[in-house]
């Protein structure tokens, strides 16, 4: 990994990303972006502050043709390419854009149905197809920047951008392309979605006059996640490539694994053996002995705040590392940004990568209440000083989708 571009609740670039992780600060807030008449929940990680005029860098792409979820992928992506110093009209065919989404479009296609409802057909926006379109933020990402390479979208909800990564490492091992623009981007923070997952019981709605303690994953008094947005596109390329060009190495990808639960529509498995099976077969890519690395490893959670999800996760932990789990080092720093659904294992795998790094762990803020079926090392409430050689990403979708992304410090290999 050489690039690392963020769009999120905390930050809106690398640098003030991960300064806001390791200072412990929510980007929970009361959300101003949206009617928040009758809804039950009021809050959620929004992006602020952004430079739409910043995502116009040519002039095949235009901002009044971009959905939100569209205008975050360029901005991500514009930050990852000035970071990893790459010009993908260099490489022509040889880089690819793959990004992961699991509620793309949503915003606009709320808006364009108002529109027919209000003004009738005439009313409807001839860009709501190219709007709404799954694979409108890579395609925008390719206009944007000249990718001429493989472009497509992966969709598995929260598993969408594990998918898109691991999309992008065979892309690369295969030899197909010298380097991938990757991760994912989602902006749900509209209505309809608030209003179908308050419903289904998977928000919090106990924290609308304290927001920024409303995310506590593995806390006793957890009671449903935050909806959140933003983005993060990485740049991954072989290493042969980049040690020819001289880049920054952030960290290297060495293994993942990903598998279905067959359980239920939107409850992971009780005895987390899908998600275990997802880990374990990171670790014998990499050919990696889990009880052997526990004590180097930095394990950054799935971890939603829900009481399901973190007990489940929780208990896949301990079926792959056994007797060594108490060892490992967890956190979840959704606990800062909220859940950004299709975009969570993107800005996720930015923050495993900088931990690496910096040999530092973003804390589990709001961790107070310990839960019996959640009793392993958490990083509670305080960023850690460690020495770690790998990190290990989890992240579980509804559909029962489970990825694991493996990464190692960089030169470790």
């Amino acid at each position: 990994m050489t690039g690392i571009g963020v769009v999120s609740p905390v930050g809106n670039n690398q640098q003030d990303f991960w300064s806001a992780l390791v200072q412990g600060r929510s980007g929970i807030r009361r959300l101003e972006g949206i009617d928040l008449t009758d809804l039950p929940v009021t809050i959620g990680g929004e992006v602020r502050d952004i430079r739409p005029e910043d995502a116009q860098t040519n002039d095949k792409v235009a901002i009044k043709r971009m959905d939100r979820s569209s205008l975050f992928a360029v901005l991500a992506a514009k930050e990852a390419l000035a970071d990893a110093q790459i010009d993908p009209q260099e490489l022509g065919s040889r880089c690819a854009t793959i990004l992961g989404s699991g509620l793309s479009g949503l915003a606009t296609m709320e808006e364009q149905a108002q529109q027919i409802n209000r003004r009738g057909p005439r009313g409807v926006s001839v860009f709501t197809i190219p709007m709404i379109m799954p694979n409108g933020p890579p395609a925008n990402v390719s206009l944007a920047f000249n990718v001429m390479g493989p472009c497509f979208t992966t969709a598995s909800a929260c598993a969408s951008s594990g998918h898109s990564t691991i999309a992008a490492f065979e892309a690369v091992r295969r030899g197909q392309v010298d380097a991938v623009l990757t991760g994912g981007t989602e902006s749900p923070i509209v209505r309809l979605a608030i209003a179908s997952f308050a419903n289904m019981k998977a928000l919090t709605k106990k924290f609308n006059d304290d927001p920024t303690v409303a995310s506590r994953p593995f806390d006793g008094d957890r009671d449903g996640f935050v909806l959140a947005e933003g983005a993060s596109v990485l740049i991954l390329e072989s290493a042969t490539h980049a040690r020819a060009r001289k880049a920054k190495v952030y960290a290297e990808m060495i293994g993942y694994g990903d598998s279905a639960d067959s359980y239920h529509l939107v409850q992971p498995d009780s005895d987390a053996s899908g998600a275990s099976r997802a880990i374990e077969q990171a670790f014998k890519m990499a050919g990696l002995s889990p009880a052997e690395v526990a004590s180097r490893l930095y394990v950054n959670a799935h971890g939603t705040s829900t009481k399901l999800n973190d007990a489940a996760e929780t208990l896949a932990l301990k079926r792959v590392f056994g007797p060594a789990a108490p060892k490992l080092q967890i956190s979840s720093t959704k606990s800062m940004t909220g859940h950004l659904i299709g975009a969570a294992g993107a800005i996720e795998s930015a923050a495993s990568v900088l931990a690496l790094q910096n040999q530092l762990l973003p804390p589990t803020i709001n961790y107070k209440t310990p839960d019996p079926e959640c009793d392993l090392d958490y990083v509670p409430n305080i960023a850690r000083p460690a020495t770690i050689d790998w990190a290990l990403n989890n992240s579980f979708g509804f559909g029962g989708h489970n990825t694991a992304i493996l990464f190692a410090k960089a030169g470790s290999r």
